[in-house]
């Protein structure tokens, strides 16, 4: 520092106040303090500003994989939520649940986390094993959970997986389908299984037939396995996936089958990907708003560290019906 000061012919005083984005500096000695750290290669001491501020500006995003959808659109957002808010994010994907083999990997971040310049933590999970007491986080570090139905002692955000899974099979109802046949997630993602139990369960209340689900593994190719294998069945006429993407590949199916949609069989999806309008034809689904979630998350920690009281509990987002073309009225023709 005090090299930049002689450089820059300022005080001490003068580059501490630029190093902390500190007001009170007039443009252009600011700007010579910053073209003085530059040629001499001069970084501030994290450790010592958290030392005078009490805080590193910095979030940890902790992400079960980060091979789903929703997993990167809600990095994302909690990304661009912490860059508005001037807090930079560190993010360390993880392959392993806490309470699943190869644990190492998970005691491995929480390890880690409990010894890196970081304010707080935001675990963003998918796995319904991951519900468990095994979910130990750093004492005393501010954490915020991202989950499809998990309850912890630390506050948490969710969209409202069974309110969307709703909206999607009362809709197909509401055209006279009989009933809806489902292809499924992953029988250990809560997300899924909420989808799957809300699906069953609107259908009970309105006395249908509840076909046995067809699980995927949220993949397209997975969507299009179960889409010959509904073809195969016969008599389907409304489908509501778990996800866009089994929905493109059910598409797929349907379309290599001769099975018009939606003249034959009616598709919704769930989450509205960026691509779905683009589908053909033109996907009905049901849209996260991944951006208010990861939002949300970022204010509900940095509440946390800026010390105010955040109690535990879900914060559920609610979702949103988006009707395209790939539905339609019950018709006489088979699928």
């Amino acid at each position: 520092m005090r090299d930049v000061a002689e450089l820059a012919g300022v005080s001490g005083q003068t580059v501490s106040r630029v190093a902390n984005n500190i007001g009170n500096v007039a443009e252009r000695t600011r700007r010579r303090v910053e073209l003085a750290m530059e040629e001499l290669g001069y970084r501030p001491n994290i450790a010592a500003r958290a030392l005078r501020s009490g805080e590193f500006r910095s979030i940890a995003v902790v992400a079960f994989g980060l091979e789903t959808l929703g997993n990167i659109r809600t990095v994302s957002a909690i990304a661009d939520e912490a860059a508005r808010r001037s807090y930079a994010v560190e993010l360390i994907s993880i392959q392993h649940a806490p309470d699943e083999p190869g644990t190492a990997d998970f005691s491995w971040a929480m390890r880690r986390l409990g010894q890196d310049a970081v304010d707080g933590i935001i675990l963003i999970l998918e796995t319904s094993k991951s519900a468990t007491a095994a979910l130990e986080l750093p004492s005393g570090v501010p954490a915020v959970i991202v989950d499809a139905g998990a309850a912890f002692d630390h506050p948490s955000v969710d969209a409202n997986q069974e309110q969307g899974a709703r909206l999607a099979v009362d809709h197909l109802l509401s055209l006279g389908h009989p009933t809806v046949w489902h292809i499924a997630g992953p029988p250990e993602s809560n997300a899924a299984a909420a989808r799957a139990r809300a699906w069953r369960s609107l259908l009970e209340d309105a006395d249908r037939l509840i076909p046995d689900p067809v699980i995927g593994d949220w993949t397209p190719d997975s969507g299009y396995a179960a889409g010959l294998e509904l073809v195969a069945r016969g008599g389907v006429s409304a489908v509501f996936a778990a996800n866009d993407q089994m929905a493109l590949g059910a598409l797929r199916a349907f379309h290599e089958r001769g099975v018009a949609v939606p003249a034959a069989v009616s598709v919704v999806g769930f989450d509205d990907m960026a691509e779905s309008a683009q589908f053909w034809p033109p996907l009905t689904t049901v849209r996260q708003h991944f951006e208010i979630a990861g939002a949300t998350a970022v204010t509900l920690l940095v509440d946390q560290i800026e010390r105010r009281e955040v109690p535990a509990g879900r914060r559920l987002i609610d979702t949103e019906f988006i009707l395209r073309a790939s539905t339609g009225p019950f018709g006489e023709r088979p699928a």
